[in-house]
């Protein structure tokens, strides 16, 4: 059973990181930074091709200082991440909560490459420029190989699935922000960040399911024990 829960886990993981780079290295090296796309004809699931420097969704984590601390926890969490896999897999974890935590996994180190390795294996692409204390964008295309845009820990993230399907106002009487535009779904994400999300929210969802089954089987293994023990008591009394 172990074995075929880590398995498991590691072929989602495998899954994953090759669609989630595949879409990223191909998105990155045919559009333009900022390019909007139409899929399927539906005005509501765009391509739009953005890179980030900070966290999951677009949003961002202070300077460069603060990406590569990012990036660092990142590394952090994906080494731990491994050995508490491995763990998982040895004690009596459902293989629901494995998928959960595969895809977590596989989301979280989809990102650490863009951040660890895209500043060095591509021309182009957001980088912190210190004369404007800021990170700034690059016209073009941008082309694998060359000199590359930042050293390693310092590339960006690239995203580029967005889903505007409802764009309105705030009621006018709401409170702060009423009359301001209001959009849903407003973030642009990756699959590394798709994988993350559904992950996170399966487990809040199906946790009681995922730790009852978890708990009936260490009772049943317990009773099994408690059997064994009385059994051989029992035959022990009789040899007396």
């Amino acid at each position: 059973m172990k074995a075929g829960k880590l398995s498991t886990a590691i072929g989602i993981i495998l899954l994953v990181l090759l669609v989630d780079q595949v879409i990223k290295i191909y998105i990155k090296t045919h559009y333009p930074i900022g390019e909007v796309t139409r899929m399927f004809g539906m005005n509501w699931a765009r391509l739009h091709f953005i890179e980030n420097s900070g966290m999951a969704w677009g949003w961002k984590f202070g300077n460069e200082a603060g990406k590569v601390t990012l990036t660092l926890f990142r590394l952090a969490a994906v080494i731990f991440g491994s050995f508490l896999l491995v763990r998982f897999a040895r004690e009596k974890y459902t293989r629901g909560f494995m998928v959960c935590v595969a895809l977590i996994y596989a989301g979280a180190l989809g990102n650490l490459i863009d951040s660890m390795f895209y500043g060095m294996i591509f021309d182009k692409g957001l980088h912190f420029d210190p004369a404007f204390g800021d990170y700034i964008g690059y016209d073009g295309i941008a082309k694998m190989g060359g000199k590359g845009y930042a050293s390693f820990l310092h590339g960006s993230v690239v995203d580029m699935l967005y889903f505007p399907m409802v764009k309105t106002h705030y009621p006018s009487w709401f409170p702060w922000v009423g009359g301001q535009p209001f959009e849903f779904f407003a973030p642009i994400f990756n699959i590394a960040d798709m994988a993350i999300s559904t992950g996170v929210i399966a487990l809040l969802v199906f946790q009681k399911r995922f730790y009852k089954k978890v708990n009936d089987a260490a009772a049943q293994t317990g009773s099994s024990g408690d059997a064994v023990t009385n059994d051989a008591a029992s035959e022990a009394s009789s040899a007396d």
